[in-house]
């Protein structure tokens, strides 16, 4: 933020949500912003901290002081024509990034130096990721810059950065140049570069190798002596120190008053104090160098006004220091690995060693969820607790998973989503080599839970939802039914398909599967409800074992469900055996379901035996089918075509970039400017969006010329958004052949609409029948940019039969996205009624999902109706608004969620 003693002319400049807390490249954190006057002095002191041959790179001869003047300069920027941003750890500038607007308008001359003592810790990226954001903002879409040929490291930095360079050798320098419009290249640099980043920071936060609990008590209802208990008990292998006033020794665990005076570095601080000291020992944890924090300690943004400020100046100091920061009102985490083993949580017991990740928010959803995964028996790889997730998210998590060979699959209970665009990307990239499970309640979205801090959805129903489907997340109702698809995910082989062999000891429950079966998208491809396990023992389980291996080596079957009435004479853990035994011969997933067991611990559970044969049991087959049915759902969505990205044919995103930059000064504050329809058609021109020509008028004697302008026949509708499509309501005549006719239509209209209102009129030329779509896109406040498609008409919107897609879309998107209302199918020839031509239909909603992604400015724009018959689409109406640009949640610039 602009120091408070700036004077008020840079103030009101002064673009303070260009600021960022940003992530280096070894995971550490660090602060972005604009320069300000009150840096002189820092960026004197960084300038003289400089080696003689960085300066000389710089400025191309040895300055060993800026002077007054150049001080000046460099401080005093428009913002505009001419930006500079500095990046902070703490006070200190360790690098700065600047443009100059040259002669040419959309041209910018850029220039880095970065710290000596910070030089490879992708400094030099983030400042020409947020340089390229702010440039392009203000008009800018191309940089340039002069490098000397020994400046290798910059030059790096431009050729790695994504852009199609232009290099030439000019007077004894290299003259560098490219466009700064993103581009696929350029944003999937950015996105490794930050998964790099966000992984290697979580790897640090969970594989400690000291660790200090400052807070630790004697007092056993202490949460500092929980965490120093769970620590001991779990066989931490690092250094373990306990701090605080008093002492406080146990075997294995070293005592000091501070922080400070711990002999060693420490990785990781839990912090387990009251709230009015967290901030105090966060910053000198800080000052002795620990690398992230886990603040147990609650009584923040879940207490009011007040908490939220606390929290926002608690991650503020964290992040000053470049600390990760998970909490506060943390639970804490824990991690299996017998390499690394520790649980520096508050929870008592654990679950065992496993391939699962396990991600949760509040510390009651926590323990919901820890306790699910102990009494399922599924065994987990790391689990951490955000508690108010105020730094370290689901996201952070899920970068580190992709990388750790000890995960496989991956569940998170979300409370709230903080960045869904980002969380979308992250995992449909995740999703294609491990499986995400997301346990949310019907309100995610809709409103925060106490102490999470952002923003609220305002997207139709049901957007979210899709936005997770897209990604290939597997969306779970609560925290048991999360663990129920986990069993199988982290116990069995992917089923191939979703052909299912149902083996039952009795006809009745066979039934019941079949037609549960069907209801899930399941087919059923072997039945056999007749095993014979009556005489129990030894000779049911060998019936039984025969039984399951001839169903899966049966052709065409990719997974059994086993569902059992008791056998006599054996318990659950041998029939898990022996069923486990057969889908292991077969390489194919198999789950048991003990309907009527009464055996304890023999449903809902993992059986996990010694050699390997874990088996999912559940305690009812609708329970084992639902799972497997989310399962399959997802081996379908990952062996589907994900298509590419490609941009239709005929777009002027510079126009369009013109076009929003000459409106946006007529936005009302935070309201929408609705553009009238000469407008409408020239801003969807320019994504080649045609719109059918109309003339309003107000005067009924106005509107014979201007329908002999259109030509004949013409159709004649009110300008009323509600009515203009109701032909049942009197606000539309079609086929209007001649001037009489059209006089006796306004007369014959002005009548019909009286009841609801005083209306102008319009003219529109007719177009070809066909069956009539809308298209609509909005810009939502957490979301983001959100694409719908439906069938016009009442009952679709009654019904909510559309179809939400997040940009940007691959062609497979848009294909399958035309394809998923319900009432789609009249585009392929119901009822006799010729198909539509869909590739007509899946072209525009291309151009409107890259319209909308690019331009967030665009606040909202629908077609409606668009007509489409088997050789022709028509955009009958259309409306677009404009408003000022929310920040959107994920951008061309990294910048860690605030």
């Amino acid at each position: 933020m602009v120091p408070e003693t700036a004077d008020t002319e840079e103030a009101a400049r002064y673009p303070e949500y260009w600021e960022a807390d940003v992530m280096l490249r070894d995971g550490a954190t660090a602060h972005l912003r604009p320069i300000s006057p009150q840096d002189r002095d820092a960026l004197l002191a960084f300038h003289q901290s400089q080696s003689e041959d960085s300066i000389y790179l710089r400025f191309f001869s040895y300055k060993p002081t800026l002077s007054a003047r150049e001080l000046d300069r460099f401080t005093r920027v428009d913002h505009k024509d001419r930006v500079c941003f500095v990046l902070l750890l703490g006070e200190q500038i360790v690098g700065v990034g600047r443009y100059d607007r040259t002669e040419d308008p959309h041209d910018a001359e850029v220039a880095f130096m970065i710290s000596d003592a910070h030089q490879g810790r992708g400094i030099g990226s983030i400042l020409l990721e947020h340089l390229a954001a702010a440039a392009r903002e203000n008009g800018i879409d191309h940089f340039s810059a002069e490098v000397l040929p020994e400046n290798r490291k910059m030059l790096r930095v431009f050729a790695e950065a994504g852009y199609e360079l232009t290099r030439r050798f000019d007077d004894g320098v290299v003259v560098v140049g490219f466009d700064i419009d993103p581009t696929e290249k350029s944003l999937a640099v950015m996105a490794a570069r930050e998964h790099r980043a966000e992984a290697r920071s979580v790897a640090d936060l969970v594989t400690p190798s000291s660790i200090a609990v400052v807070g630790a008590s004697r007092d056993p209802g202490h949460a500092g002596h929980a965490l120093v208990e769970h620590l001991l008990a779990s066989g931490f292998a690092g250094r373990l120190s306990g701090v605080g006033p008093t002492p406080f020794e146990r075997e294995g665990m070293t005592h000091a008053t501070s922080i400070g005076e711990v002999p060693q570095r420490v990785d990781l601080a839990l912090i387990a104090v009251p709230v009015d000291r967290v901030a105090d020992v966060v910053d000198q944890c800080g000052a002795a160098g620990v690398r992230a924090v886990v603040v147990v300690t609650g009584g923040y943004a879940e207490a009011g006004a007040e908490g939220r400020a606390r929290q926002t100046e608690l991650v503020r100091r964290a992040r000053s220091h470049g600390m990760r920061l998970v909490g506060p009102a943390s639970l804490g985490l824990y991690r299996t690995d017998p390499e690394c083993r520790f649980n520096a949580s508050v929870l008592p017991t654990t679950p065992r060693q496993g391939p699962l990740g396990l991600f949760s928010q509040s510390g009651a959803i926590g323990m919901m969820l820890n306790a699910a995964a102990l009494r399922h028996n599924v065994g987990v790889s790391t689990y951490l607790s955000a508690g108010n997730r105020a730094d370290v998210s689901g996201n952070d998590m899920m970068q580190y998973w992709e990388d750790d060979t000890a995960t496989r699959a991956c569940g998170l209970y979300l409370q709230s989503v903080g960045n869904p665009r980002k969380f979308s990307r992250i995992a449909r990239r995740l999703s294609l080599t491990k499986p995400v499970i997301v346990a949310k309640s019907e309100v995610t979205g809709l409103r925060l839970p106490p102490g999470h801090t952002g923003r609220t959805t305002q997207a139709p129903p049901g957007a979210l939802d899709a936005m997770f489907r897209q990604a290939g997340v597997i969306r779970a109702d609560t925290s048991e039914h999360l663990m129920d698809v986990a069993g199988i995910l982290a116990a069995q082989p992917l089923p191939a398909g979703p052909r299912t062999a149902l083996v039952s000891n009795a006809l009745a429950l066979g039934q019941l599967m079949e037609d549960r079966c069907t209801q899930l998208g399941l087919e059923t491809a072997v039945t056999q409800a007749s095993v014979p396990t009556a005489e129990g023992g030894a000779r049911a389980l060998e019936a039984l074992g025969a039984a399951v291996g001839r169903s899966l080596g049966a052709e065409g079957v990719d997974a059994a469900v086993v569902t059992l009435m008791p056998i006599p004479g054996t318990v659950p853990q041998q029939v898990a055996e022996t069923v486990g035994r057969a889908g292991r011969e077969h390489d194919k997933p198999v789950v048991v379901a003990f309907t009527g067991s009464t055996e304890p611990g023999a449903a809902s559970v993992l059986h996990h035996a010694e050699d390997g044969l874990d088996v999912p049991c559940f305690d009812s087959p609708g329970a084992a089918l639902r799972a497997l049915a989310k399962v399959v759902d997802y081996t379908r969505w990952r062996a589907q075509d994900q298509g590419r990205f490609a941009e239709p044919q005929g777009i002027d995103a510079e126009a369009a970039e013109t076009f929003v930059e000459t409106v946006l000064p007529r936005v009302p504050g935070d309201g929408l400017l609705e553009l009238d329809a000469d407008r409408t058609r020239t801003l969807l021109a320019t994504y080649g969006i045609g719109l059918l020509p109309s003339a309003r008028f107000t005067d009924p004697a106005d509107a014979p010329a201007a329908a002999e302008r259109l030509g004949y026949p013409v159709a004649l509708k009110t300008t009323d958004p509600n009515l203009r499509h109701r032909l049942d309501l009197g606000g539309v005549q079609l086929n209007i052949q001649d001037g009489e006719q059209l006089r006796a239509a306004i007369s014959t209209m002005h009548r019909a609409l009286a009841p609801f209102g005083s209306f102008d009129l319009e003219v529109q030329s007719m177009a070809p029948t066909g069956q009539a779509v809308v298209v609509r896109a909005i810009e939502d406040p957490l979301i983001g940019p959100v694409v719908s498609f439906g069938m016009a008409g009442d009952a679709v919107n009654l019904l909510e039969d559309w179809a939400h897609r997040v940009p940007p879309l691959t062609d497979m998107d848009v294909r399958r996205m035309v394809r998923e209302p319900k009432a789609s199918r009249k585009l392929f020839g119901h009822q006799g009624v010729p198909a539509a031509d869909v590739d007509r239909l899946e072209d525009l909603v291309a151009r409107v999902a890259l319209l909308k992604d690019r331009h967030p400015e665009i606040a909202r724009v629908e077609l409606n109706p668009v007509l489409v018959s088997s050789g022709s689409l028509t955009v009958l109406g259309a409306s677009v608004g404009i408003g000022n640009p929310r920040q959107r949640t994920d951008s061309a610039r990294r910048a860690m969620r605030s």
